[in-house]
């Protein structure tokens, strides 16, 4: 059992929680995520370590509510137990200096980004962080982007708060203005749909693109097959090849036509499980 000790909500449905790991707190690092189990029947489902306090044992997750065992897992409380948390999982993040490096946050990819970020902080980058949401209540973290960046850029669809429009708009901008400056990477992480549309973009510039593709796993052991992923030609598996990936080699189509595959059970599921929490709520 690893104990909650803390709980709260970042925005609509998204949520931040702090639990107990020591072991998993002391080997984290930026890239890595976790497995866990909410209950003994519940699913496994894999989360990214969006941060960690070595000295208090503790990691961060940030969860957004897209099912039945997520909602199961947001319904817990400071002193409720999961049934099981395995980690840190996956290949760490290359940390090194490109330079400049431009990293992408969309949604809640910025809990992924901003370790990351973080990291290629400390080692001496100029970090340019672009940070995109629907709308500006889906907005979070946004004082811990700013702290690890030199250039700090919000956009929302809806335009109520920094730029109206996608974070594609402020990265093509980038690169037009500065491409023939040291842009050594960009961090793409978030939506499928997001991370494609800024690898076709830098593409155009040759500009080195990592995305994490930790949204496609299921079973994250290499034993479902559920994170398939054709990444130049050859077929990789997200959790024990990545998750990381060059953005210019995954094949997006395939990927986003393989996210639609269990949308009906998901759906199915998530909706018997919120009948019978309302049956049973007094």
């Amino acid at each position: 059992m690893t104990k909650i000790l803390h709980i709260s909500s970042l925005a609509p449905d998204i949520f931040e929680i702090i639990i107990k790991s020591p072991d998993i707190a002391k080997k984290a690092q930026a890239g890595h995520f976790v497995v866990l189990m909410v209950d003994e029947k519940g699913e496994r489902i894999p989360l990214t370590i969006a941060d960690w306090d070595k000295q208090k044992g503790t990691i961060t997750l940030v969860v957004m509510v897209v099912g039945t065992t997520t909602a199961k897992l947001t319904r817990l409380t400071a002193g409720d137990s999961l049934y099981a948390l395995v980690g840190p999982m996956g290949h760490p993040s290359i940390i090194k200096n490109y330079h400049i490096v431009i990293m992408v946050a969309g949604g809640v990819g910025t809990a992924p980004i901003y370790p990351i970020a973080r990291e290629l902080y400390k080692r001496g980058n100029k970090v340019v962080v672009i940070q995109g949401a629907r709308s500006k209540n889906l907005l979070f973290w946004q004082d811990k982007l700013q702290s690890v960046s030199h250039d700090y850029i919000v956009t929302t669809d809806d335009g109520t708060c920094g730029q109206h429009g996608m974070v594609t708009q402020p990265l093509q901008e980038i690169l037009v203005k500065d491409h023939q400056k040291e842009i050594g990477c960009v961090y793409a992480i978030g939506p499928a749909i997001m991370m494609k549309f800024c690898s076709k973009i830098t593409k155009d510039f040759g500009t080195k693109t990592i995305v994490s593709l930790n949204s496609i796993m299921v079973d994250a052991t290499g034993m479902c097959g559920v994170c398939r992923v054709e990444v130049g030609g050859h077929t990789r598996f997200t959790c024990v090849d990545g998750p990381e990936f060059d953005g210019h080699l995954v094949d997006w189509d395939l990927l986003l036509d393989r996210q639609k595959i269990y949308l009906p059970e998901e759906k199915k599921s998530y909706t018997h499980y919120i009948k019978g929490t309302k049956e049973h709520d007094p």
